[in-house]
């Protein structure tokens, strides 16, 4: 058997797992009018298709070069084009100064998307860690720069704070309102994008460190503690499905109040199912079981690994209503292989394309 024939059927063997539990999820909470059995057709309508530029990054930032790969946005947003992606998520606004001999404006890229019919759909950004006159007003620059470039959305790459107390992430909460609704004033959406930490649990009860801080949990994730913190009006979420299903993998014991050891497995689908709207965004990053692994997982091009996408994306509600960006941190190859970042990028449209339910 090769190894896409081996993954495909792992895959099969998750989806009837992951199924079960997303499809009782979305019935539970009657979201969106749309049920599992009611889904049909694509699962990612043609316009919704999306990547971030943090995948391809090699070639946004490749000086001039001979190889016949395209480098900068000019050449990269035409080549995506091509391969059919409509959504571009951005991770940086810079390319090498050797195309131009200067830098590219924000203005010169939107002219670049318009000419492909492509649209700026967020923006991995920078979200600041406190609010003054100062961060304010470098946020409302951000949010010039959204506006130039179109976008819906912005947000930043890292979780809202790295902490596993309550009261930090209380403090980000305050602060993520703050900004959420600075961009909501000018139509824009921020979103928070997840790493597995974020899935951990919160420790907010038990006895007290020496520092005075909570050792033990009620068994809340960070995360989900967030998002009844947060305005939904104001603060939106980009899960990182690959990240997700780390978290999964990682986190699922943690210390009651009482000092006993309690298991809760993570639900990545169940979680975006009972609160669908506020998941405009997605990465979908595709990963390889590799349970030798601390994360469990091994990133892979789109449906080349054994995260089942077809089962998550029918199975989570309001079809059609989210936006996927593929992902792969690892797709760059490299001087050995300058290519492969862009043909790793053609490979997961393909899979993106063709998931149907």
């Amino acid at each position: 058997m090769s190894d896409t024939q081996h993954g495909m059927s792992r895959r099969r063997m998750l989806g009837a797992i992951a199924g079960a539990a997303g499809a009782a999820a979305v019935g539970a909470a009657g979201l969106g009018g749309t049920t599992a059995s009611a889904a049909n057709g694509v699962l990612v309508p043609p316009g919704k298709r999306g990547i971030i530029l943090y995948s391809v990054r090699d070639r946004i930032s490749a000086a001039p070069d001979a190889s016949g790969v395209p480098y900068g946005f000019e050449r990269v947003l035409g080549r995506l084009a091509e391969i059919g992606y409509k959504e571009i998520e951005f991770a940086g606004y810079t390319q090498n100064t050797g195309i131009l001999g200067r830098q590219i404006t924000p203005v010169e890229i939107r002219k670049i998307l318009d000419d492909n019919g492509l649209r700026a759909n967020g923006s991995h950004a920078s979200v600041p860690g406190s609010v003054t006159p100062t961060t304010l007003a470098q946020f409302e620059q951000t949010l010039d720069t959204a506006e130039i470039l179109g976008m819906t959305h912005i947000g930043t790459g890292s979780d809202p704070t790295s902490s596993n107390y309550k009261a930090d992430w209380d403090a980000a909460a305050d602060r993520w309102n703050t900004f959420g609704e600075l961009a909501a004033a000018r139509g824009l959406k921020l979103y928070t994008h997840n790493h597995d930490a974020a899935y951990n649990f919160l420790l907010d009860s038990g006895p007290l460190d020496a520092a005075g801080r909570p050792t033990r949990s009620t068994g809340v994730r960070k995360l989900e503690y967030f998002f009844g913190q947060t305005n939904p009006e104001w603060v939106w979420f980009e899960m990182d499905i690959y990240w997700a299903h780390v978290a999964q993998h990682r986190f699922h014991t943690y210390t009651d109040p009482d000092g006993q050891l309690q298991t809760n497995v993570f639900d990545p689908l169940a979680t975006v199912a009972s609160r669908t709207q506020r998941f405009p965004l997605f990465h979908a990053k595709d990963g390889a079981l590799r349970p030798d692994l601390a994360a469990g997982y091994e990133m892979a091009p789109l449906g080349q690994g054994d995260i089942d996408y077809g089962t998550f994306f029918k199975n989570m509600g309001a079809k059609g209503y989210h936006n996927p960006m593929w992902e792969q941190d690892t797709a760059p190859g490299g001087t050995a292989d300058p290519g492969r970042s862009l043909r790793f990028a053609e490979i997961s449209y393909r899979h993106m394309a063709s998931l149907r339910g």
